[in-house]
């Protein structure tokens, strides 16, 4: 493991709100916001085969109805994390003059490893108003991609790069072995879709939403990004005390907000599984609203990890699982409607090009129903 460099320094989270929604409006109190209830999966129990089958169950009945679950005891350390998150903040100290030598190429066109300056979406066209997020994204340390990065950023690399493998033997790797068991498939079914040293477009990410005053988020309707659904296999997001996420329950159709947990995980399925199953498991659909009115007065720094498929796997429903063929999942939107079934480089490509657009107004129902590919237009949720 890499030596970790000390000038860091410790890493401060934000307080936790106290706020919760009452008649519409927040008021400060002690108690809740109206917060998801939602599963947890406990790694501790994955080195049994009975432990293996409890907790296929739970993913299973996560991903079809809630989406969103947490995960614990994935064998990484507080402190590790606690370091990735002042990383990230170090990286957003930078002068915006250096960040942006960093801008990928085709940026317009899909393209996402590097830096993805804020203000590309216009959020309210009478008010003047842009988004405030920043994006960085590192992409695999398996020889496929080049890693040129600021020197804030360089200087950590060799941390970085054992953090993010980390995520895969530790939590990514478990999940596909009981996702696997869960359809009734060979364990290694997609562990052999989602290994490392293939090409495929996972990255790590330093995330960061800048803040928007009282006013401002009034105009905003109280909202930062509207529901949408992530294109890859899972989405790890590490805890950060800033409350904002909300999840659309599968079931109820009810906006909730995700609780940030001590020592977890929150972790959504996406896209590329609802295709390989057929709908079965369920992109979870999410947002990210105005914080509580005692959190408004800071930026939202967020640290992910994005899991997709091999580059080049075709995206059909996968035919052999017993337990999709109960419930006849056998196909997904592509194959019903005749249209050529993208890989995986496809679809993500042409979902980050929606995803990318420059200048586009939020409402605007042409980009909000856009066709992304032959047989697939796109949604926009709440």
């Amino acid at each position: 493991m890499p030596v970790p460099t000390p000038e860091l320094g410790a890493y401060n989270y934000v307080q936790e709100t106290k706020a919760r929604r009452r008649r519409r409006r927040f008021v400060l109190h002690p108690a809740d916001l109206e917060w998801a209830d939602l599963i947890t999966v406990d790694l501790s129990l994955y080195d049994t085969p009975e432990g293996k089958k409890q907790l296929a169950e739970t993913l299973i009945k996560a991903v079809r109805e809630d989406g969103f679950f947490y995960v614990k005891n994935f064998n990484i350390s507080q402190e590790r994390v606690n370091r990735q998150f002042a990383i990230g903040k170090k990286f957003y100290d930078t002068p915006l003059e250096e960040k942006l030598k960093y801008v990928p190429e085709g940026l317009d066109n899909g393209a996402f490893n590097g830096y993805v300056p804020a203000g590309r979406r216009i959020l309210n066209a009478e008010a003047g108003l842009r988004d405030r997020v920043e994006v960085y994204n590192i992409p695999k340390f398996n020889g496929d991609f080049k890693h040129a990065h600021p020197a804030r950023l360089q200087d950590h690399l060799p941390e970085i790069e054992e953090f993010a493998r980390s995520l895969h033997t530790e939590v990514l790797d478990p999940l596909h072995v009981l996702l696997a068991i869960a359809l009734e498939l060979p364990d290694d079914y997609f562990t052999n879709i989602h290994k490392y040293e293939v090409k495929s477009e996972d990255h790590l990410r330093y995330m960061k939403y800048g803040k928007f005053t009282p006013e401002e988020n009034e105009k905003l309707g109280q909202m930062w990004g509207r529901g949408h659904t992530d294109l890859g296999s899972w989405t790890l997001l590490f805890r950060q005390p800033v409350a904002a996420l909300q999840i659309q329950n599968h079931k109820t159709g009810e906006w909730k907000w995700v609780k940030p947990q001590d020592a977890t995980l929150t972790v959504n399925a996406c896209d590329a599984l609802t295709l390989l199953t057929g709908g079965y498991v369920r992109s979870t659909i999410h947002r990210v609203a105005a914080p509580p009115k005692d959190q408004q007065h800071v930026d939202r720094l967020g640290l992910l990890y994005f899991s997709r498929p091999h580059n080049d796997v075709p995206l059909a429903a996968i035919k052999e699982s017993p337990v999709l063929q109960r419930a006849d999942s056998t196909q997904n939107n592509f194959e019903k409607t005749g249209n050529p079934v993208p890989t995986m480089e496809e679809w993500t490509f042409a979902k980050q090009k929606w995803q990318r657009t420059k200048g586009v107004v939020r409402g605007d129902p042409k980009h909000e129903t856009a066709e992304i590919l032959p047989g697939w237009n796109e949604k926009i949720y709440g």
